[in-house]
């Protein structure tokens, strides 16, 4: 029998287990700390701990000093998991003396929730806009709301609100059009601010170059971004890669049925070909849709006739979540 907000029995993915919601949404928090291990162990021990909310994957970047954790489950346990590590986030990290190559406004820097199963977009609106006050009372961060949950046309993209990082932020907050949407017009005296909306699913992609030219990576980006003329849904800067002695092209996909992976990789090999580098390697951030991966999949394997069902193990998960609907 069917139990409060939940299914009859649970099922286990890449060793995290779930109790399957009815209403399934993923969240995707990003924190500014990549280097203190101690920190970033207590900001994700909420996670772990909370019934419902499922800790798919976590990513911690020392040259950003950025961590990006990627979660699954239903509304409740998943805010109630996020309030609890934004707490920790606001007594551990100090944007005060923070440093990172990831442009960034606050210790919590963004909360995006994507609606998964049972959602709509327009739920994940609500429940952004509901969380954002919540958030605001508990923690005392003024919010910003972006994408599809912005109050203000003019502030759902993500490098709009934060045009300047936190040192821009924190002197032009007072100004009407920098005023968040929740909270009094200033930046909490150490967490700054924090961003939450309502996406599609995102792909963050970077690709590594061989070169320490920083230049050459940001005038790729430039070229390729849909900003600077190149591509519709993506979105790019250059950054270095101090411990690898190489820079990166660090992107965001925001629509990858529109410009897949394969599509953005083999433009920026032929930028970085007038430059006379090449690219070394690439990386995926988080988690990513299995459909942005499978197209890439039969682009290069010139596949025809391809289909996810021919996947064993998506086939095997869709037939077991069938079995679960009432």
């Amino acid at each position: 029998m069917p139990y409060g907000p939940y299914a009859a029995h649970p099922w286990e993915l890449h060793g995290v287990s779930f109790i399957m919601a009815r209403q399934l949404l993923e969240c995707v928090p990003n924190f500014s700390e990549g280097r203190r291990t101690d920190v970033i162990e207590a900001i994700l021990e909420p996670f772990r701990r909370i019934k419902g909310c499922g800790l798919l994957d976590h990513r911690a970047d020392r040259d950003h000093n950025r961590l990006v954790v990627s979660l699954a489950g239903s509304p409740g346990p998943v805010q109630d998991a996020l309030i609890q590590a934004a707490k920790i986030a606001v007594e551990r990290i100090d944007m005060e003396g923070h440093q990172g190559g990831h442009p960034r406004i606050g210790a919590v820097d963004v909360i995006p929730f994507v609606p998964l199963q049972d959602m709509t977009m327009e739920d994940c609106v609500s429940l952004a806009r509901e969380f954002g006050k919540r958030y605001h009372e508990e923690t005392g961060i003024p919010v910003y709301y972006y994408e599809e949950a912005a109050l203000n046309p003019d502030r759902r993209r993500l490098e709009v609100i934060r045009k300047g990082q936190y040192e821009g932020l924190k002197e032009e907050i007072g100004r009407p059009e920098r005023h968040p949407d929740v909270g009094a017009p200033r930046l909490h005296p150490t967490a700054g601010a924090t961003v939450i909306g309502a996406r599609k699913p995102l792909v963050a992609f970077n690709v590594n170059l061989e070169t320490r030219d920083l230049r050459i990576a940001k005038e790729i980006a430039r070229a390729i971004r849909k900003s600077g003329g190149g591509l519709g849904h993506v979105k790019a800067i250059g950054l270095p890669v101090e411990k690898r002695n190489l820079v990166q092209v660090s992107l965001n996909l925001v629509d990858h049925e529109k410009n897949p992976l394969y599509r953005v990789l083999e433009l920026i090999r032929m930028e970085a070909r007038r430059w006379g580098v090449t690219v070394v390697e690439t990386e995926l951030c988080g988690m990513v849709p299995a459909e942005a991966m499978l197209e890439s999949l039969a682009y290069y394997l010139q596949l025809t006739g391809f289909s996810a069902r021919q996947v064993l193990q998506l086939r095997l998960l869709h037939s077991l979540l069938s079995e679960q609907d009432p």
